[in-house]
């Protein structure tokens, strides 16, 4: 006679079991890296169609595979792992309540897009310069690498006395934690977005 009972897994299939936030978040990881799924799986030795199955919540991975993915995706094990209860949010900042820098020559303005809230590792911001405007930058904290992505005109860029060109759709990245100069040696209205990056450029240098 069959038990009514419901037979208990084993402690070691339990232990496994993660929640459905698992798949959305290596689906998220490898789109933001651009990467298919057989490119995350050529990176981290696991099967495309096991991938595909993880991203879809059809499978219970092992924590090997998990691991494994984890190092490909550049995330540690606990952050993927992460069950993520923060409520969701949606805010909107009108363009009165905008904070609007402007550089010395009065001839270049950064407009703050970046909340409070991120400041302390990321900043961004609109930047325009009228020709012959000039924005000089003193060193911001050690480790953050600034990103400067052409919107219209041209725009010369002096990172501690090296000196580059970048032109509409270019984009230009350097370190952010040496002294900086943005000029616009162009004949019409330059505009830029910039991003600030904060303490990264130990983990781009162990990349290199």
């Amino acid at each position: 006679m069959m038990s009514s009972r419901r037979r208990s897994r084993p402690a070691h299939e339990s232990e496994n079991e993660f929640t459905p936030s698992l798949g959305k978040t290596i689906q998220r990881l490898r789109k933001a890296y651009n990467l298919s799924l057989g490119e995350l799986s050529e990176q981290s030795g696991v099967a495309k169609s096991i991938i595909s199955q993880i991203e879809r919540n059809e499978t219970n991975p092992t924590i090997g595979t998990v691991w494994r993915l984890s190092r490909a995706l550049d995330i540690t094990l606990d952050e993927v792992l992460k069950v993520d209860s923060r409520p969701n949010f949606l805010q909107h900042q009108k363009r009165a309540g905008v904070p609007v820098l402007t550089s010395q020559d009065g001839l270049c303005t950064l407009t703050i897009l970046g909340s409070l809230e991120m400041v302390e590792f990321l900043q961004w911001y609109h930047f325009e310069a009228k020709p012959g405007g000039v924005l000089e930058s003193e060193p911001h904290q050690p480790g953050s690498v600034e990103h400067l992505s052409i919107l219209k005109g041209t725009l010369e860029i002096t990172v501690d006395g090296e000196t580059k060109v970048a032109e509409e759709g270019e984009t230009l990245r350097y370190r952010g934690d040496r002294p900086h100069r943005i000029a616009n040696i162009g004949d019409t209205d330059a505009a830029a977005t910039m991003v600030d990056v904060l303490k990264v450029v130990t983990a781009l240098d162990e990349r290199r």
